[in-house]
């Protein structure tokens, strides 16, 4: 199902700017949706762009980085739901809420290791209270759709949904890959996005709130996903140089989509 209504909302940003609007979407009638396809994008949060959404690791008083707003929002306010991404973490279909109890463990959990006795030499196992930091949240996972609108003549992308990735470690403590925490309704998480303000390192009086940042595409992302008939990701037959050349094709493809319906 595409993402074709519109969202308009006045939102507090805080108490020296007074209320803000989220950006109107453009309604897009489903007749006028000539053409649309899925994509699924992935943001590095380690690439320079893209670091006012990484930074800071602790929250100052002015601003705080993306993930501590998400979570303060589901721990306190419940502004907004997270949804699960169910047993192999590729639900992203939002049909399964989670609840404050099931969010609370997943934030803080405690987990048993086996630590080498030094006197002994023998594993024993050691309880330890895990918490997920902002610093372990590297990459987040994007859910869009293009749509080709007829009537205005323009292509136009729709967020879907969002889903924070947090490291996945092995046993001896090595980066493994990285795994979606849970997935927000990017609609709804919308009204939140725009009462904070991410860091511009151009002007400080300037700052664009967080729903400025994705709506305007103010981040680097690659392509991970397309629909496709096997509904298959790219990992899951390319890998290295080769899945990068495989993303770049597709952002061209969908480029050139749009520029090819013109002649001159």
């Amino acid at each position: 199902m595409l993402l074709l209504t519109p969202l308009a909302v006045a939102a507090q940003d805080g108490p020296d700017d007074g209320p803000r609007q989220v950006v109107p979407l453009t309604n897009i009638r489903e007749a006028d949706a000539m053409w649309a396809r899925r994509v699924w994008r992935e943001i590095d949060l380690r690439e320079k762009v893209n670091h006012p959404l990484y930074f800071p690791l602790q929250p100052l008083e002015d601003r705080q980085c993306l993930f501590d707003v998400i979570r303060n929002a589901l721990l306190s306010e419940g502004s907004i739901t997270a949804y699960d991404p169910g047993p192999l973490l590729q639900d992203d279909s939002f049909t399964d809420p989670l609840t404050l109890t099931e969010l609370e463990t997943l934030f803080h959990r405690r987990d048993t290791v086996y630590t080498e006795d030094l006197e002994t030499g023998e594993l024993v196992p050691v309880v330890q209270d895990i918490d997920v930091e902002a610093a372990s949240i590297t990459r987040y996972l994007l859910k869009e759709d293009w749509v080709f609108d007829k009537q205005r003549s323009v292509m136009d992308i729709r967020i879907i949904g969002l889903a924070p990735m947090h490291e996945v470690l092995g046993d001896d403590g090595e980066l493994r890959g990285h795994a979606p925490l849970f997935w927000l309704y990017f609609p709804e998480l919308r009204f939140l996005l725009a009462q904070h303000k991410a860091f511009n390192r151009h002007n400080d009086a300037a700052r664009p709130t967080f729903d400025e940042v994705f709506t305007k595409r103010l981040f680097s992302s690659t392509i991970v996903k397309v629909s496709n008939v096997q509904d298959r990701w790219i990992s899951d037959h390319l890998t290295g140089t080769d899945a990068l050349l495989e993303a770049e094709r597709m952002k061209q493809d969908l480029f050139e989509f749009e520029h090819d319906l013109w002649h001159y």
